[in-house]
């Protein structure tokens, strides 16, 4: 890649990335509550479910808060491999920081370790926020079990953290 001009067009950040950056929440809380309602709209759109309106109403701020929790607990898998103390001059502390720790916070395609660190923190991000919205977020909504297993799916599968794999490496 030496020589080539990286542009960044409409970038997010990895939420972890929040925490270094606290006015980036200004901007993520609401496209966040954008793009949940953009989910659960055009599902229950393409469900052919009719008066959206009267189902998205009562359930959009929970499906919201709720995704943010279930973020914050890939935020934490994520962490995890930097909060485990070792002696980063021992074999193994060498290996733990350039496979796992520095490289999901940096870059996760640097070592395979750290892509599977880092999917597996999507995918578990992505499983709580189906169940989350399926067993909590639209329990109350009289829909279909399949209508609100679909509605919850659609959620996991389109607003988990991508971002994740962001390399964050390009900023430093």
């Amino acid at each position: 890649m030496k020589g080539k001009k990286n542009k960044l067009y409409n970038m997010a950040f990895p939420i972890w990335l929040l925490w270094l950056i606290p006015n980036t929440w200004l901007i993520i809380l609401p496209v966040n509550f954008f793009i949940d309602l953009l989910v659960v709209v055009l599902t229950m759109k393409y469900l052919k479910i009719k008066n959206i309106k009267s189902f998205v109403k009562p359930t959009i701020l929970r499906i919201w808060i709720f995704g943010f929790i279930a973020d914050m607990i890939g935020t934490v898998l994520m962490i995890i491999p930097c909060l485990i103390q070792l002696d980063y001059n021992s074999k193994i502390g060498m290996w733990w920081y350039n496979n796992l720790a520095n490289a999901i916070m940096y870059n996760p395609f640097e070592s395979p370790y750290a892509f599977i660190w880092v999917t597996v923190s999507l995918i578990t991000t992505a499983y709580c926020i189906y169940y989350f919205n399926s067993k909590f977020c639209l329990k109350k909504v009289d829909l279909s079990l399949i209508q609100k297993n679909k509605i919850a799916l659609s959620l996991a599968a389109f607003t988990a953290p991508y971002t994740f794999y962001f390399p964050t490496a390009m900023f430093f």
